[in-house]
């Protein structure tokens, strides 16, 4: 369960001050900001000003301004900073389908497809509806469930009616889809006008086979998982995910419900196609061990989660001086294999080889006759015999063997 943020959220070009847009004050509280920036929105919405391209510049910056203050982190940064905290944090945005056109709606779907969170919001037009209490609503008596199929950017509305002692044992609404389909579950709230304001939405997640999202009425705190800020956290340091894994988990603004009926519903958010979902409102008196172990389970997370801030601080001082002692690690070996290298150059010079230069000098002198020989060579040299060449020593050689077998031969012969 959680706020709902509209489409747009991206900055105006010139910004002014969230709470003056929205005409609220800074003690104003949550509940009053989200009642304000609903009928700014659904004055200036694009829908009902196709003409008036001022209007949606005006439905950008009630956008924008509310993306801001409705989430209490990025609220806390800007009373403390202003916009340069905010652009420092970075800001997430949702988007209305409506209005995305064909071709957009199809990158958007293979995102989606990829695993990149969407956020989306819900149609100006069912909320106009709701809000004028034009809307066909359908019993859902506690205990039952209906399924049925929504149309995209369309709700189907449901009656829960509940007395004083299911109100007191707490009352649990969820939607599963078998065919995983994309849907909000949506609770509104009885307006003065006898219209319904939307109050609170649940997005729906994966979780196995089958997509499914709920509201837990249980008179205890109750949170839900806000996967897009997981995401955007990690895209932001992919290192960090695991750390961050719990940093999406929002309170759910509302933990108990009145004796009455309450308007819930199911909202196809499929990019084309229908969404097929099953409802069901239950009573948690048959529930109780269930609803005790949720309020452990939630107690346990909020505890990881704060250990693991505290054990991330640590990791990153240990992971800086791993990479410092990494670093050292390479300048160090870098340093070892220099030194040894000029200590083997140092014994290379140690001996009566000439280099290769003073050789090649040496040949030069050579081939100019200013070296050198030993007496007797040059007449050795001059031998007609030998001409000066290795070739006549080995057909000398030869000859000499070659009589001696013949002398051999003749002998034998006589």
């Amino acid at each position: 369960m959680g706020s709902n943020k509209m489409e747009g959220s991206s900055a105006p070009t010139i910004r002014r001050d969230p709470y003056e847009v929205l005409c609220v004050s800074r003690d104003s509280s949550d509940q009053e900001i989200k009642t304000a920036y609903r009928k700014l929105a659904l004055k200036y919405h694009p829908d009902k000003n196709v003409s008036n391209p001022e209007a949606a510049e005006l439905f950008k910056e009630v956008a924008y301004s509310y993306s801001i203050l409705s989430d209490p982190e990025k609220r806390r940064h800007y009373d403390n900073a202003g916009f340069e905290a905010i652009d420092a944090e970075g800001m997430d945005m949702e988007i209305d389908l409506s209005n995305l056109g064909t071709v957009n709606t199809m990158f958007a779907a293979l995102f989606s497809k990829l695993g990149v969170p969407i956020k989306t919001t819900i149609s100006a037009n069912v909320l106009e509806e709701a809000l004028n209490g034009t809307v066909t609503v359908r019993p859902l008596p506690i205990g039952t469930s209906v399924s049925g199929k929504v149309e995209k950017q369309c709700a189907h509305f449901f009656g829960v009616t509940i007395n004083d002692q299911q109100a007191e044992a707490g009352i649990v609404v969820r939607v599963t889809s078998t065919a995983q389909s994309k849907f909000k579950l949506l609770y509104f709230e009885q307006d003065t006008n006898g219209g319904y304001g939307l109050a609170l939405q649940e997005d729906s997640e994966k979780t196995g086979k089958v997509t499914s999202a709920g509201m837990y009425f249980l008179h205890f705190q109750v949170y839900r998982m806000d996967s897009t800020l997981n995401a955007i956290a990690i895209a932001k340091d992919p290192e960090s995910a695991f750390f961050k894994r719990l940093e999406g988990l929002q309170p759910c603004e509302v933990s108990e419900l009145k004796a009455g009926t309450h308007i819930f519903a199911v909202y196809g958010d499929n990019f084309f196609k229908t969404a097929t979902y099953t409802i069901e409102a239950l009573c948690a008196k048959s529930y109780e061990d269930n609803s005790q172990k949720l309020k452990d389970i939630e107690a346990q997370i909020l505890r990881k989660r704060k250990e693991l801030r505290e054990f991330e601080i640590e990791y990153r001082k240990a992971l800086a001086r791993f990479q410092e002692a990494t670093n050292r690690y390479s300048q160090e070996k870098q340093s070892v294999d220099e030194l040894l290298k000029q200590r083997d150059a140092i014994h290379s010079s140690f001996t009566v080889t000439k280099t290769l230069s003073t050789s090649s000098v040496s040949g030069n002198n050579l081939s100019n006759g200013s070296s050198s020989k030993v007496p007797g060579e040059d007449s050795k040299g001059e031998s007609p015999a030998e001409d000066g060449s290795s070739d006549g020593k080995d057909k000398s050689a030869k000859k000499k063997w070659f009589n001696l077998n013949l002398k051999g031969s003749d002998k034998k012969a006589v």
